[in-house]
């Protein structure tokens, strides 16, 4: 039986709204957008960040205290960013995220979906176990073999690109393409993330392809100034049909490898047409994407997550 602290009060079925947590250190663009099709809904959206929560395990009292929950906690919890910090501080607010699974509010993505994808070495290796095809990784805290990895691929005609553990829009990568260039190779919180280069061809492109509820609803093609495709680096979207069979299904098989509800998904194809997964993000922007499909995101993504959660008082409401 749920605790008491875990029910709400309606006057009248009819009246019902859902209140739902929204996590993100900043709104912005991303949050209009949920905060829209969240009301469109009649639910009301409350944006908090990870770093105002924290636990009161005292008898009787809420377990899991966030900020405008202080007397029921929110009937769902849409994960829109996670803050970094040490290594305790961010197990720390994945503890507050499995925390909140644990008591039936529903997660969407889930702490485990967050872990396996903010970690490229896990994501890496779970793709790697599935089949999917991604590039070669090697991941190693010793310079020493890092420095021969490179050598070694180098000769067989291959550039390296090295990636912190943690990171996105593609923030702190570096391509390695000759061997003088191996002095200024340095550790990223005393690890190295070696993956091969693809080359995609004399117009440097890849493809993000976002995955709701295991179907593909959006693509684009990711166009770059550099050889970095990422839109923060200021590439350039360009609309994609989802009619290309193959982006669509490496797409979807990996989202399912790693067991999430969305996700947007990093396709890069080689110079012989070649795909594989280069990455994939649990937590993704889709302002570029947005730019360039009719598909209103912001409401597939609301409309499953409403669809998932387990709680009464937003399923009644949704499926009357």
């Amino acid at each position: 039986m749920r605790a008491h602290w875990m029910r709400r009060c309606w006057t009248e079925a009819s009246m019902v709204k859902g209140r739902i947590a929204v996590i993100t250190d900043d709104p912005g663009w991303h949050g209009k957008r949920l905060r829209e099709a969240f009301a469109a809904r009649s639910h009301e959206a409350v944006f908090l960040s990870l770093t105002e929560c924290h636990l009161d395990l005292d008898d009787g009292a809420i377990p899991i205290r966030l900020p405008g929950f202080e007397d029921a906690l929110p009937d769902g919890v849409f994960v829109r960013g996670v803050p970094g910090g040490t290594l305790e501080q961010v197990t720390f607010y994945l503890d507050i995220l499995h925390g909140l699974k644990a008591l039936g509010i529903p997660v969407y993505n889930d702490a485990r979906a967050i872990e396996r994808t903010v970690d490229k070495a896990m994501t890496s290796f779970v793709l790697h176990l599935a089949g999917i095809p991604t590039p070669p990784v090697w991941v190693t805290g010793s310079r020493e073999e890092a420095r021969a990895r490179i050598t070694s691929e180098l000769a067989l005609g291959h550039s390296i690109v090295t990636k912190p553990l943690f990171g996105s829009q593609g923030v702190g990568l570096r391509r390695f393409s000759d061997l003088t260039e191996l002095e200024t190779l340095s550790a990223d919180q005393g690890l190295f993330y070696l993956q091969r280069y693809v080359d995609s061809g004399d117009d440097s492109h890849d493809f993000r392809v976002f995955v709701i509820a295991g179907k593909a609803v959006a693509a684009m093609r990711r166009c770059g100034i550099t050889w970095l495709n990422n839109v923060h680096q200021g590439a350039r979207c360009e609309p994609v049909m989802l009619d290309e069979i193959l982006l669509v299904r490496l797409a979807e098989d990996a989202v399912k490898a790693l067991d999430m509800n969305y996700a947007g998904v990093d396709i890069i194809r080689d110079r012989n047409g070649r795909a594989s997964v280069l990455e994939i993000n649990s937590i993704p922007a889709w302002k570029g994407l947005q730019s360039v499909t009719q598909t209103l995101i912001a409401e597939h993504l609301v409309d499953d997550f409403l669809d998932q959660a387990e709680t009464p008082a937003i399923r009644s409401h949704h499926h009357s």
